[in-house]
């Protein structure tokens, strides 16, 4: 058989078995089957939200299961395992079912849509539609679509974070058609990237330096705002400033292939050459500035001299007189 025939012959009886048993196991919230090749046979696994409708009692449903698809299927020795729906809520065709299952027992299309997409918002799904089509509220068939969150409709996150169910409901006016399209909470899209947040250290602050082994322990001073009475003046600073002194200037290094000089003593006999004696110069005497030349007084004649003596002994100086003596003073 070539390859496309096979491969094509493998969908078209996994179409029928997943056809077959989403009739036969409705009520036991069938998901989805999965068919395995294996050396012992053909491996069939059934995912449904109830596991134990699915095995029966004393698995007599299994056993049944087995001759169908021997029989009808033709498979080779067919070893059924069942494997339970881990949240159900997020399933599309566990969900649609149950939609189905509530509009066949007569609750209106609104309610039963709104408490569907309630329990599936509840379970974590970042958003669902539900598209229901048919009669629903007269003769002429209509739809309507309910929505809530965010739904992705193309490209390949479709495949990998969408779950698509259909399911079918009969009722008396005829019947109405179901698909829901669920969001898992693990979504990743090119177009929502996600933001690491790196959480920082708390600080820690310094342990206490342990005290002297003396017992006296040291005293910390704190820096605050300085007060103006604080504020050091200009007196203040000349005084506490200290002279500053020159660096001394460092011994210049032999020169290569020179190792550093050292002072030989003179031997006996040979007197030691006296360092020359430098005659330093006095100091230069400041020369005295000549006073400046004052005009010759003028003679007065002696008579007039000696009448003026006698008539200041006579009379006694008033105080104008007294203050003129000295203001000419």
């Amino acid at each position: 058989m070539p390859a496309e025939e096979h491969f094509i012959s493998r969908g078209l009886l996994r179409v029928k078995i997943n056809d077959y048993l989403s009739r036969e196991l409705r009520r036991a919230g069938y998901s989805g089957v999965d068919l395995q090749k294996t050396p012992l046979g053909m491996r069939v696994v059934i995912y449904a939200s109830r596991p134990g409708m699915v095995i029966g009692r004393r698995g007599a449903t299994v056993r049944e299961l087995t001759e169908t698809f021997e029989k009808e299927f033709g498979l080779e020795a067919p070893q059924i395992e069942v494997s339970e729906v881990e949240v159900p809520e997020l399933n599309g065709p566990v969900m649609a079912e149950r939609l189905a299952q509530r509009l066949e027992r007569g609750d209106h299309f609104r309610r039963a849509a709104y408490g569907i997409i309630r329990r599936i918002i509840a379970a974590g799904s970042t958003g669902c539609e539900i598209s229901i089509r048919g009669k629903l509220t007269s003769r002429r068939a209509r739809f309507q679509k309910f929505r809530s969150g965010f739904v992705t409709k193309t490209g390949e996150p479709v495949r990998v974070n969408v779950s698509h169910g259909t399911a079918f409901a009969i009722l008396k006016p005829g019947i109405l058609g179901i698909q829901v399209w669920i969001m898992k909470p693990e979504l990743v899209t090119p177009d929502r990237p996600k933001i690491q947040q790196k959480e920082l250290a708390p600080a820690v602050a310094p342990a206490p330096e342990a005290a002297p082994a003396g017992g006296e322990a040291e005293i910390v001073e704190e820096e605050g705002p300085i007060s103006e009475e604080e504020v050091p003046t200009l007196e203040d600073v000349r005084e506490e400033a200290e002279p500053v002194t020159s660096p001394e200037k460092p011994e210049p290094a032999p020169p290569e292939g020179e190792g550093p000089k050292v002072k030989v003593p003179p031997e006996k006999g040979e007197a030691a050459e006296a360092p020359a004696k430098v005659k330093a110069k006095p100091p230069e005497k400041a020369k005295p500035k000549p006073a400046p030349s004052k005009p010759p007084a003028k003679a007065k004649p002696k008579e007039k001299a000696t009448k003026e003596s006698a008539s200041k002994k006579a009379k006694p100086k008033s105080k104008p007189d007294k203050e003129k003596g000295a203001r000419k003073g």
